[in-house]
């Protein structure tokens, strides 16, 4: 699935991805390529992004406020402090504070 990450000042990530994790205010929950259509609204807590490689990143930082960190599963994370987030054919878009 294709994901894109956006707040105000810019676009913090535009890549394919193998599947994400989000804090919503239900609690955590995961896509996978082909999910059903969603919109919601997402609480304080940490994105995990399943990245395919570290060249596939594209990252910006801002004044030092989400700094992504990436392990050796290529799991990237970043911390949010609110948004909303809405998937539908195989792109999704989280529009992070």
């Amino acid at each position: 699935m294709f994901l894109e990450i956006v707040t105000p000042e810019a676009i913090l990530f535009s890549s394919e991805v193998d599947s994400l994790s989000v804090p919503g205010v239900n609690g955590e929950f995961q896509m996978l390529n082909n999910h059903a259509p969603v919109v919601s609204i997402l609480k304080k807590g940490v994105v995990n992004i399943h990245v395919h490689s570290q060249q596939h990143l594209k990252l910006e930082k801002l004044n030092g406020k989400l700094i992504p960190h990436i392990d050796d599963a290529k799991i990237l994370t970043l911390q949010i402090s609110s948004g909303t987030l809405e998937l539908n054919d195989n792109k999704a878009i989280i529009l992070a504070d």
